[in-house]
């Protein structure tokens, strides 16, 4: 699932026109990035959300036979958090673990390492697996603690940041009812409590574009190959 509800406030005037998953880098829009790199590994079932100026993503996007894969969308009549707008899409995700990233953030990171992770998930073990980033300027502070042990914990030392990018077991949602505005950190901050929660440390690139700024940043690393 691609995470595409969102307004972009911090985006606006660019988000007034368009969403903010939809505005391009590199010569092509964000989420078609995560389009394909997913489909490049053979993740080809997509769920989007959508909420501002949702009916864009079917204009530009369609089906997703044009990128080989198989789009379906979740619409929403206003944004319901992440929590919120994944619990809604679980009829369209099916009872087995999936793979959520948030539209509006640039990585090179290889879908194809979920399949490390999903074994604990599918029996049960553990409820998500997060992937977790070097603190960016705009959040020092962090957001959870890795342990040595690969387990997440919310308080802790040397806090690393969320990615955005995180598998899931379709039982932390059942208790969200389908159209309810939910956050997801609430979740996990309870699963992790019950030590249900597993994180990675990813090193590579990885850009939260939530402002015209690093909107602007990305694309031009993009065009001048510092990206891959």
């Amino acid at each position: 699932m691609i995470l595409a509800a969102g307004r972009g406030e911090r985006m606006r005037p660019l988000t007034d026109t368009l969403p903010k998953p939809l505005l391009e880098v590199g010569g092509k829009p964000l989420i078609v990035w995560h389009i394909e790199r997913l489909a490049s590994v053979g993740i080809t079932d997509i769920v989007i959300n959508h909420a501002w100026l949702g009916h864009k993503f079917a204009e530009i996007l369609g089906d997703g036979s044009q990128f080989d894969v198989a789009i379906q969308y979740s619409a929403e009549e206003v944004g319901l958090e992440t929590a919120g707008g994944i619990a809604n899409a679980l009829a369209l995700l099916g009872e087995a673990p999936f793979l959520v990233m948030n539209g509006d953030i640039w990585c090179d990171w290889n879908p194809m390492h979920v399949m490390q992770h999903l074994n604990p998930l599918e029996q049960g073990q553990i409820q998500a697996w997060l992937l977790m980033v070097d603190n960016p300027e705009h959040n020092p502070q962090g957001d959870f603690h890795l342990d040595a042990n690969g387990k997440l914990h919310q308080d802790g030392p040397e806090k690393l940041t969320f990615s955005g990018i995180g598998l899931y077991h379709p039982s932390l949602f059942h208790g969200i009812k389908p159209g309810s505005i939910a956050k997801l950190a609430p979740l996990l901050r309870l699963a992790m409590q019950q030590q249900q929660v597993l994180g990675s440390h990813f090193t590579g690139q990885w850009t939260d574009v939530g402002t015209p700024e690093r909107l602007q940043q990305i694309d031009h690393a993009i065009r001048q190959g510092l990206t891959v």
